[in-house]
C-alpha cells in the first residue's frame, strides 16, 4: 500500500509540473510534448451566453507604429514582401494559406484568423476575463501561432468551429493545426469540451508528439 501511495504521489507531482496552470508563470517559457499538454487541459461544458464579438477589441495598433494587428501579421507572414506606404498601406505581396494549401497575391483575399476563434475562446473561459485580457488575446502578436493569414474562403468555412466539426482541408497541415490548437489553449489557460477532446485525442493518435515551447499569457 505504501508503494502504491508513493506512485500516486509521484503521479500527482508530475501532473502538477505539466499542468497548464503550473507549467510556468507569465513571462517564463516551458517546453513540453503536445500530448502532455492535451492530457491536462481542463474539460468543461461550453456556453456562449452573453457573447458579442465586440467584447474582444481587435486590430489595434499596440506599438503606435501605424500598423494594426492585422497588418502586422500580414507583414510578418508574407512570402514575398508587400510595399508599405503612408501610415501602413500594404501593396502587392504574396502569402501562403496553409489551411487550404493556397498562395494568394495581394492582401485583399486574406483574412487574419484567430486560431482559437473569439467565440470559442469566450466559451472556453474568456467570458470571465477582463476587457484588457480579451483585447490582449485578440491581438496576440507574442506567439505566432495565435493569428494566421489564410484565405477568406477557408476562414469563413471554419468560422467559430473547433476541431470536432472543422479541420483544415489541407490534410498535410492538420497535425500542425492540432499542435498549435493545443498550445494556444494552454497558453491562454482555456478549457476544451468533450467533443473537442475526442477530436483532439484522435488527432493525437495520428500526429507526432511534438515538443512545443510556449509562454503563458495569463
Amino acid at each position: 500500500m505504501r508503494i502504491l501511495a508513493t506512485f500516486a504521489a509521484v503521479g500527482a507531482a508530475l501532473a502538477m509540473l505539466i499542468s497548464p496552470a503550473h507549467a510556468a508563470d507569465p513571462g517564463t517559457t516551458s517546453t513540453l510534448p503536445v500530448r502532455s499538454l492535451l492530457d491536462v487541459l481542463p474539460v468543461k461544458d461550453e456556453t456562449r451566453a452573453g457573447y458579442e464579438r465586440d467584447a474582444f477589441k481587435h486590430w489595434v495598433d499596440a506599438d503606435a507604429d501605424g500598423c494594426t494587428t492585422r497588418n502586422e501579421v500580414l507583414i510578418d507572414e508574407a512570402v514575398n514582401a508587400s510595399q508599405r506606404t503612408g501610415r501602413c498601406t500594404l501593396t502587392g505581396g504574396t502569402w501562403y494559406s496553409p489551411y487550404d494549401d493556397t498562395y494568394v497575391d495581394g492582401a485583399r483575399g486574406l483574412d487574419i484568423d484567430h486560431l482559437i476563434p473569439l467565440a470559442e475562446a469566450w466559451d472556453s473561459g474568456a467570458s470571465a476575463w477582463t476587457a484588457k485580457e480579451r483585447e490582449a488575446y485578440a491581438n496576440d502578436l507574442d506567439d505566432n501561432r495565435a493569428l494566421i493569414a489564410v484565405t477568406a474562403r477557408s476562414n469563413r468555412s471554419k468560422a467559430d468551429q473547433d476541431p470536432a466539426t472543422w479541420q483544415p482541408p489541407a490534410e498535410a497541415y492538420r497535425c500542425q493545426y492540432f499542435t498549435d490548437w493545443v498550445t494556444i489553449k494552454t497558453r491562454w489557460k482555456l478549457s476544451i469540451d468533450q467533443a473537442e477532446q475526442r477530436a483532439l485525442n484522435q488527432l493525437a493518435q495520428d500526429c507526432p508528439n511534438t515538443p512545443v515551447t510556449f509562454e503563458p499569457a495569463r
